[in-house]
């Protein structure tokens, strides 16, 4: 999954505007409509006199169009307001035959890609449950890149999931289960006012802060109980107990594990903003 519009944004040109321009009932002035909401999605906004000096002129407003970057946008969710009001300028300019072409087209490019959105009628666009698990593993590797101790420790899980493909054996496994926590404990030491070493103690003690990160005490208990488990289970975090152990870690344990694990990743990292993994 590529995930989101704007790393795909040059690719627009071609699979929609393009077509859209070409079909049946697409007024002349449609690009000046169009770029007159589109700079409303940039994180520097035109002057007065500059917007109205772009969409004077039909060519020109598509040959700005046309030359729009990426980086160029305030953020995903300001492109996703743009491709919203746009189906609205559809209708208002080209009716229902302009704006299910313009659904249509966009609904194309969504599976093209393999963008992280569910498009309804008459034209919104859902963040999907794969997209929003996507867009937090990009914003966690974006916390660990600024941070070099974080970085080292994500890079070390991201190698224990790569050597499983070669040996998905138990061992393997438990490496990789026990560098998953590692990194959750060293990202829950960097959370303001903790003082704590342990991610048990740390989960207590965000409990216990002014705002507390934890919506109930049960929530907090599941992810010490992960941490519990990665303690005792022997070969993961310590020797463990080998009498408390039912049966070999496998690859179920690996994926269920994992994804429990990175689900508590918001807890744990006040850099990590849920409205943007959400909405981007």
């Amino acid at each position: 999954m590529r995930g989101e519009f704007l790393p795909v944004w040059s690719e627009t040109w071609r699979d929609i505007w393009s077509k859209l321009v070409k079909s049946a009932g697409a007024p002349e002035d449609l690009f000046s409509e169009l770029f007159r909401e589109l700079a409303a999605a940039f994180s520097v906004q035109l002057t007065p006199e500059k917007l109205a000096d772009a969409v004077a002129v039909p060519a020109r407003a598509k040959s700005k169009f046309r030359r729009v970057t990426a980086d160029q946008f305030g953020s995903e969710h300001a492109v996703i307001g743009f491709l919203e009001r746009a189906h609205a300028i559809a209708v208002d300019l080209g009716g229902d035959p302009l704006a299910n072409r313009y659904f249509t087209l966009v609904e194309a490019f969504l599976t093209k890609f393999s963008l992280r959105y569910d498009l309804r009628r008459p034209f919104t666009l859902h963040p999907t449950l794969p997209g929003v698990f996507a867009r937090m593993v990009t914003e966690l590797k974006a916390v660990t890149r600024a941070d070099a101790h974080l970085h080292q420790l994500m890079g070390d899980f991201e190698e224990a999931v790569r050597d499983l493909r070669a040996d998905p054996s138990s061992n393997r496994i438990r490496v990789c289960i026990s560098r998953q926590m590692n990194l959750l404990e060293a990202i829950g030491r960097g959370f303001p006012a903790v003082t704590e070493n342990s991610l048990g103690r740390i989960c207590d003690q965000l409990g216990g802060l002014a705002n507390p990160v934890w919506p109930h005490d049960r929530v907090r208990d599941a992810m010490k109980d992960l941490y519990k488990f990665a303690s005792d289970y022997p070969g993961i975090r310590h020797g463990g107990t080998p009498a408390n152990a039912r049966r070999d870690i496998d690859m179920r344990d690996m994926v269920a594990i994992s994804i429990l694990l990175a689900g508590f990743t918001p807890y744990l990292s006040h850099q990590v903003d849920s409205n943007i993994v959400y909405r981007g």
